[in-house]
């Protein structure tokens, strides 16, 4: 009989015993990995006012710069502030419109369709899927004749962050750009054994992590996408690829192997979450996850090493996958350092087929869930970023050199040093309201809003340690405990950060934290003001004259998500009886007019996950709208707005417990009975119009 994977009774959110287990390892059923006791800024209560807070002075002019943002100000800018309206339920002014530019649909009502369901008006295609041929010589999709060889010409598993980068001199073709963040090899393999994997099931798994660009062509009067095999711009980036470690940590002791003595080159990317694209032409990717991968760390008898493991969540034992059986990288008392080569985010430029994809150390190590990159008035690269950890923390990069602009090979060149050199810095948040007022139930404190201001700790420039007792390599490799020792503050699973291109507003998704307020744990605070947080929060940062490269900022909480007949919840103080529920927000992205798209991970209100559009600004601020649904037991990833489409990953179709590839429980996309393929959705208006309009 096949082994079946342990169950698990509750589950944090809405996943299912079979996501924690391939995902992320069951990470929320172990210790959480910060047990440091810095401060939290719930215990820091400024002793002032909100009118005497330190604010953002101004808005500076906003120029979009080939996909990345340019700001940056002077205190004579004008300065920005609210409407009068704005943060009060019930005004006249709010609500019962047409809805804000851009997200003019009726919403998607919550459902446990197994579909992708869209808005009224729209309709959709599937535009590539796991295991479509995108190389020259791969073959088509077999399920039952599976190879790691076909796989490494195939589009990869779990499609997870997305982009479309114009493609010049090829009409109507873009490139795309997708991570595949894991894989569920029990969904995967016909008769799978979880305990006793054959070495090809392993490998075609090492094949079907990674990365894929592949060149897509758009139907002329639709959205309609349909991918291009063969391009001579595809590639997948698979286990045995290589990587290049590029910046301050590059062959530093502690990212040197026995295959790699110079510390330099690494096979492979694992765990890859979401990303982001940079002004100069390139994509980001964040290794998420990847200590789930790395076996025996309980066989370690070096006391710091023990310590770092620990605080980066590497556990004792056998992992579930079992590649320590078939390659001793990752058995870390065989190889000890190869743990260290992952981690961080990767930036890969999808125009050179003949590129080496390179690890960015200067920007740290941690679980990043993705990178997304803005430009400073002067031309520097700001780079914010999250650690998707209970208890974890928001950093950003502000780099040293400046963009060249064009496209000549000199300024490309010149360009993909930028994240090489610069400082890395970690936040501390400090709220406004007296601490008797966040006692751990979401209620508004009294002055209405939960808000405050902040600071960026520098951790690290260069060759150069800000962190006592710790070296600059130290910093970059054990980024954790430099955030630890400078008293970061605790948030609650920041995941994707994105900056709007037209306010410069930085947006944070906090999808959720159960443990928040348990015993031994840190309990609310005004940025994460709910124990036990099942449905998370988005925070909304501005920093100080609205200039990236800024060392404090004003924060406030943009959304408190749930049900909005739950008085925990807030949208922005737009009126609750016209938004829809929304549990657990992970991806961000925006649309041309400066709205906010959501996508949910783990909905805890008994639906399914969707794709959500909010208004961060006029009479609409805050009217959170359900565009789309996925199917069961998947997540809604890498969303992208486009003027005539919105794509986005379905992630995990079927990931359900009980579910196996000889029991699919799900029908998408392929019908009944077939093994559910992770696959990449187009949707578009009928009528061929904009998005929204």
């Amino acid at each position: 009989m096949r082994k079946q994977l342990p169950l698990i009774s509750t589950h944090p959110g809405g996943r299912s015993a079979m996501t924690c287990h391939y995902r992320c390892g069951d990470a929320c059923f172990k210790e959480v990995p910060n047990a440091s006791d810095n401060a939290y800024f719930g215990d820091i209560v400024a002793g002032m006012s909100r009118r005497t807070m330190l604010r953002a002075g101004a808005v500076a002019t906003v120029a979009a710069a080939a996909g990345g943002t340019v700001l940056g100000g002077a205190p004579e800018a004008v300065a920005h502030g609210r409407p009068d309206w704005a943060g009060k339920p019930g005004h006249p002014g709010r609500g019962h419109g047409r809805g804000a530019r851009g997200l003019r649909f009726e919403p998607v009502a919550p459902n446990t369709e197994d579909a992708v369901t869209v808005a009224e008006g729209y309709t959709q295609n599937t535009v590539i899927g796991w295991g479509d041929p995108i190389l020259r010589g791969a073959p088509a999709f077999d399920p039952d004749r599976q190879s790691a060889r076909a796989q490494q010409g195939q589009f990869g598993y779990n499609n997870d962050f997305l982009a479309l980068l114009p493609l010049p001199g090829e009409r109507h073709r873009q490139v795309l750009f997708a991570n595949h963040e894991y894989t569920n090899e029990e969904l995967m393999f016909s008769g799978y054994d979880p305990e006793n994997p054959t070495r090809e099931q392993v490998e075609i798994a090492w094949a079907a992590h990674g990365l894929s660009v592949v060149v897509v062509q758009e139907e002329r009067r639709t959205g309609k996408l349909t991918a291009v095999p063969r391009h001579h711009l595809n590639r997948r980036f698979h286990n045995g690829t290589p990587f290049e470690l590029t910046g301050p940590a590059a062959g530093s002791d502690l990212l040197k192997t026995s295959a790699d003595p110079s510390g330099r080159t690494v096979h492979g990317t694992l765990n890859n979450c979401a990303g982001g694209t940079t002004p100069w032409g390139t994509v980001l990717s964040g290794e998420e996850n990847f200590n789930q991968y790395f076996a025996h760390a309980q066989d370690v008898t070096d006391p710091a090493t023990r310590e770092r493991l620990a605080r980066y969540g590497v556990g004792g034992g056998a992992t579930s996958r079992k590649w320590e059986r078939f390659d001793d990288r990752f058995d870390v008392t065989k190889e000890p350092n190869e743990v260290n080569r992952f981690g961080w985010v990767v930036e890969v430029d999808p125009y050179d087929p003949d590129s080496t994809p390179r690890k960015r150390t200067a920007l740290g190590r941690f679980k990043h869930e993705g990178a997304e990159p803005q430009l400073t008035a002067d031309g520097r690269a700001v780079v914010y970023m999250g650690d998707d950890e209970r208890f974890d923390y928001l950093y950003k990069f502000v780099s040293s050199k400046r963009m060249r602009r064009g496209n000549s090979r000199w300024a490309r060149e010149h360009n993909m040093t930028l994240l090489d050199e610069g400082t890395l810095y970690v936040a501390r948040l400090t709220g406004d309201s007296p601490r008797e007022q966040i006692d751990g139930s979401g209620r508004l404190p009294r002055d209405g809003e939960f808000d405050g201001r902040g600071e960026w700790i520098k951790l690290a420039s260069g060759d150069r340690s800000h962190v006592p007792g710790m070296t600059a390599e130290e910093v970059y490799v054990f980024t954790r405990l430099a955030a630890d020792r400078v008293g970061a503050t605790k948030m609650d699973r920041p995941e994707d950060v994105e900056p709007s291109p037209r306010t410069g507003k930085v947006y944070v998704a906090l999808t959720n934290n159960t443990a928040r307020g348990t015993a031994g744990k840190a309990g609310a605070d005004e940025a994460n003001p709910r124990d036990r947080n099942k449905h998370g929060q988005v925070l909304e940062l501005t920093e100080r004259w609205n200039h990236p490269a800024a060392e404090s900022f004003h924060w406030r909480l943009f959304l408190v998500c749930g049900d909005p007949e739950d008085e925990s919840t807030y949208f922005g103080g737009f009126p609750k009886d016209q938004v829809s529920p929304i549990s657990c927000p992970d991806n961000l992205t925006f649309d041309r007019y400066g709205n906010l798209w959501i996508s949910t991970d783990g909905n805890a209100l008994g639906t399914h996950d969707g794709l959500f559009g909010v208004a961060t600004r006029g009479r609409e601020e805050g009217q959170v709208k359900q565009f789309l649904t996925v199917p069961k037991g998947a997540e809604t990833c890498g969303p992208l707005v486009q003027d005539r489409r919105v794509l986005v990953a379905v992630q995990h179709p079927g990931e359900l417990d009980g579910a196996s590839a000889d029991n699919p429980l799900s029908q998408w996309p392929d019908g009944p009975g077939r093994v559910n393929r992770p696959s990449v959705v187009a949707v578009w208006r009928e009528d061929g119009d904009d998005i929204g309009c």
